[in-house]
């Protein structure tokens, strides 16, 4: 009969599949070994009983399979194919060298209860994936598990459910049942149907059960003794029968056999967090014998009653503590960087410590943030964050991300799906909060938030006039009573806001605070030091002093710390990389090798800009709470500081005879231009005061005009006027729903080179001067910021979107033409801005000065800490 059916069906096949033999045969298919001739590789064709086809039927039950086909994991087998064939229903997966856990189960009863764990945990985040695709198991068990190189891979996903669907009631009236009767749920096996993810969470739990004890947690001679058991039979402990199976293993799987869906995991992916959370605990303990769970029918309520009397009776051994949580370990490490890792500082930690969302550049240069998850080493690039994803957030479910995209905020599933946009005008910092509001730093540098769904936004903080400075970092305590968050004034400081009333505190020096649900508040120094105390919410205080934990992080050019705090304390961060103090200005050739320009000069430096005769050399130098404006005799001559007084001075542009530097002063809320001596002689003396921020100004070539950009990073705008005459302002580049920034002269005046988002990316381009509508020319490809003109005129050098330095040859006469773009060498490692060149090049064109990030110690590493808050509870004497 068999060898009937197989020639019937390779006659029906002929021409796609050749089967071999038969495998094997379970309750809904016989498998056989078969040959796809078109792909030339072999599948396992599973062929389902000609009695179950005959209720399900053709049609439906090939609809519905068709919702497992794109199920993609790496512990799922996929579905090659599907069916009808001379009556035969099939459907096709590929077919793996190995055995089935049910095989190994058979030959070896219990595994290692690493193993087992490690097992049970690969499969739960399958099928918390399939879950949230809408797509239930239905019959998890060890038979539809199959071991390859000791991973596992669960098969016929979805076939039990594409059975059940298409057979519909006519499936029960015939006495045919989904599922294996060991592995049914309570709700499965009192006949329902309408089954959810809970119902695959029991199974798998029943399948961990096995693999740790030697048999299923209800065992039975007969299936309906086995389905009497489920839906009756009391709680079950793993560790009482095999003791050395962990008490939080143990825990959850009893949470995992709840009679009631309700009462267990909500998801998969839970299941499989309790399952490696030496922590987690579920109603008594196991010794006693009792589940927390509710009952299932009156049977079961009965059992309750009596357990409630015995507890009664007994109540001195349940009120025994139990047994005190081992110490969490605290564990360091740093994370390998390449593609698709992490390459910036725009990264986030997930509130449960499982995961990182990082920005990254692919090797084709497209930019886009992904998921780092601890089981994997490979990260998964999150749709919907293509462009220039800054400051992601993670909702505090773990589900979404929020970003910023030029200017406006956007949500993305982490795990796929549709992206929404829920508000403008951001421009960084943001957090996600747990009352539901997203926040976040606007053009005016106050905090505002939005509902995380979308709607209308709201402005949470106002600036102060005497001592304000830009809001960020918005955090609302775990009880919504309370905010905190950094306001880069003089001082920069970290305030406290009462949510209700608006009242506001300041709480320290120091930025970027994380409060615990513990009552931690961590922040950062300016000088990339993390700092720790106690934190009252009451009087909006801290009840001891700060405690410095570590230095060595990460701080930008604008004083932004790169690091992250999740709630359960997991800590990551950039080690030494650009922090103030850790950095030096080199020389680098055009093969790409650096040397130092004065040996032990080291600081925090940002935007150097060489002199028109080469001999010097103005930077801005990073102080304990500002920046200053200091000149260098190149190479190792003497340092001079330029400017002195309170707030940030930086961003020096030379004027074009090389005896004074124009700059932009930051006082408070103000951003204005001013112009000084490069001898230090004299006051400086105010060149642009604007009702809006000047982030960037230069004098042209020929000294006549003064070149400047205003706005914030949602608002980039390119403007010039006259040094004499008519000074009105001329708006170059100022259109709306587009930035530009990054302007640059060529040294004939004639071409203005800046960086546009018009394309939906940073790209570089060139115009006539003054005259921008004469023309326009697009010069990077994939991506470009940062251009700076080669003083022969000839070459206009940028860094590509994958930090490259590329010099792109230029005819600057008429018609201007851009030729041949040359890589030069890799600028990471190089301390960068998207909006101002951090970098300029030589008098003859041949070296530039960067700022190289110090590779000393643990510099330049990304490091991993968990369990953070255990070392920061040793610290406070907690």
């Amino acid at each position: 009969m068999a060898e009937d059916i197989r020639d019937r069906l390779n006659t029906a096949l002929e021409g796609r599949y050749e089967i071999e033999r038969q495998l094997g045969e379970g309750g809904m298919a016989t498998v056989y070994l078969a040959d796809d001739l078109k792909h030339e590789r072999r599948v396992a064709l599973k062929v389902l009983k000609p009695e179950l086809a005959a209720v399900v039927g053709a049609e439906r039950f090939l609809a519905e399979i068709k919702t497992t086909a794109n199920l993609q994991h790496p512990h799922i087998l996929p579905l090659h194919d599907s069916g009808e064939a001379d009556t035969f229903l099939y459907y096709v997966m590929p077919y793996v060298e190995g055995e089935s856990l049910r095989e190994r189960l058979d030959r070896e009863r219990q595994l290692p209860v690493e193993e087992a764990v490690r097992i049970a945990t690969d499969l739960a985040e399958a099928l918390d994936y399939a879950h949230r695709q809408g797509v239930i198991h239905r019959d998890i068990k060890p038979a539809n598990i199959m071991m390859h190189e000791g991973r596992p891979l669960i098969a016929d996903f979805g076939i039990a459910l594409a059975v059940g669907s298409a057979g519909g009631a006519r499936l029960t009236e015939t006495g045919l049942s989904v599922g294996t009767p060991y592995y049914m749920s309570p709700e499965q096996a009192t006949g329902d149907q309408n089954v959810g993810p809970q119902s695959d969470i029991y199974a798998l739990a029943c399948v961990l059960f096995e693999s740790l004890v030697g048999e299923p947690p209800y065992p039975g001679a007969t299936a309906q003794a086995v389905l009497g058991k489920i839906i009756a039979g009391g709680p079950v402990s793993a560790t009482e029968i095999r003791p050395m199976i962990p008490i939080h293993v143990d825990a959850a799987i009893r949470r995992s056999l709840e009679k009631l869906p309700a009462d267990r995991f909500g998801t998969a992916g839970a299941f499989a967090k309790a399952l490696n959370d030496p922590g987690f605990r579920h109603g008594v303990t196991a010794a006693v014998g009792v589940s927390a769970g509710g009952g299932w029918n009156r049977l079961t309520s009965a059992f309750a009653g009596l357990s409630a009397v015995l507890a009664l009776g007994l109540g001195w051994v349940l009120v025994q503590p139990e047994p005190p949580e081992p110490p969490k370990q605290v564990g360091r490490f740093a994370l390998a960087i390449g593609e698709g890792q992490i390459t910036d500082p725009h990264f986030a930690v997930s509130p449960d410590g499982s995961a990182l969302v990082v920005r990254a550049t692919s090797a084709a240069g497209l930019v886009q943030l992904y998921l780092r998850t601890w089981d994997n080493l490979e990260p998964t690039p999150i749709p919907g964050t293509e462009g220039q994803p800054t400051n992601p957030t993670i909702s505090p479910d773990g589900q979404e991300v929020a970003f910023i995209n030029l200017g406006e905020v956007v949500v993305a599933p982490l795990r796929g799906g549709v992206a929404r946009e829920i508000a403008e005008g951001a421009v960084c910092c943001m957090r996600w909060g747990r009352d539901g509001y997203v926040y976040f730093s606007d053009a005016g540098r106050t905090i505002i938030r939005v509902p995380a769904m979308g709607g209308a936004t709201e402005q949470v903080t106002t600036r102060d006039e005497e001592g304000g400075g830009p809001h960020g970092d918005f955090q609302v305590s775990a009880s919504g009573s309370t905010g905190v968050f950094t306001v880069w004034g003089n001082p920069v400081r970290v305030e406290a806001m009462r949510m209700e009333t608006g009242e506001r505190k300041v709480v320290t020096q120091g930025m970027k605070p994380y409060l615990s649900p513990e009552g931690y508040l961590v922040f950062s120094s300016v000088g990339g030091e993390l700092l720790a105390s106690t934190f009252d919410e009451e009087t909006m205080e801290l009840t001891r002093p700060p405690v410095p934990l570590f230095s060595g992080v990460v701080v930008s050019g604008n004083l932004f710390p790169y690091f992250s705090v999740s709630e359960n304390g997991m800590l990551a961060y950039w080690a030494g990389a650009g922090a103030i103090g850790n950095s030096e200005p080199v020389w680098v050739s055009r093969a790409g090798g650096a040397t130092q320009i004065d040996p032990g000069w080291t600081g925090g430096f940002f935007t150097p800009a060489v002199s028109p005769d080469g001999g010097r050399l103005a930077i801005a130098v990073a102080g304990a709470q500002a920046r200053d404006i200091w000149v260098k005799q190149l190479d190792q001559g003497p340092l001079d500081r330029l400017t002195f007084a309170e707030g940030q001075d930086h961003r020096p542009w030379w004027t074009p005879d090389g005896s004074s530097l124009v700059f932009i002063t930051e006082r408070g809320e103000t951003r204005d231009a001013y112009r000084l001596r490069a001898d230090g002689v004299g006051q400086a003396e105010l060149v642009l005061d604007l009702e809006g921020a000047v982030n960037q100004a230069f004098y042209s070539p020929d000294g006549e005009w003064i070149v400047y950009r205003t706005g914030r990073i949602n608002a980039l705008d390119i403007y010039a006027r006259r040094v004499q005459g008519d000074t009105t302002p001329v708006s170059l580049l100022a259109r709306p729903d587009v930035n530009e920034h990054s302007p640059a002269l060529s040294p004939d005046g004639r071409w203005l080179a800046y960086v546009s988002d018009e394309s939906g990316r940073w790209e570089v381009y060139v115009r006539p001067f003054p005259d921008i509508d004469g023309g326009r020319w697009l010069v990077s490809i994939n991506g470009g910021t940062e251009p700076v003109w080669a003083n022969s005129g000839r070459e206009l050098f940028y860094k590509s979107s994958a930090s490259t330095l590329i010099a792109a040859e230029v005819n600057p006469g008429e018609p201007f033409s851009v030729g041949e773009r040359r890589e030069l060498f890799s600028a990471l490692g190089y301390y960068s801005y998207a909006y101002q060149p951090q970098y300029d090049v030589s008098a003859d064109d041949e070296r530039f000065v960067m700022i190289r990030i110090s590779t000393a110690g643990d510099a330049n590493q990304f490091v991993v800490v968990q369990n953070w808050f255990e070392e920061v509870a040793a610290q406070l004497g907690n």
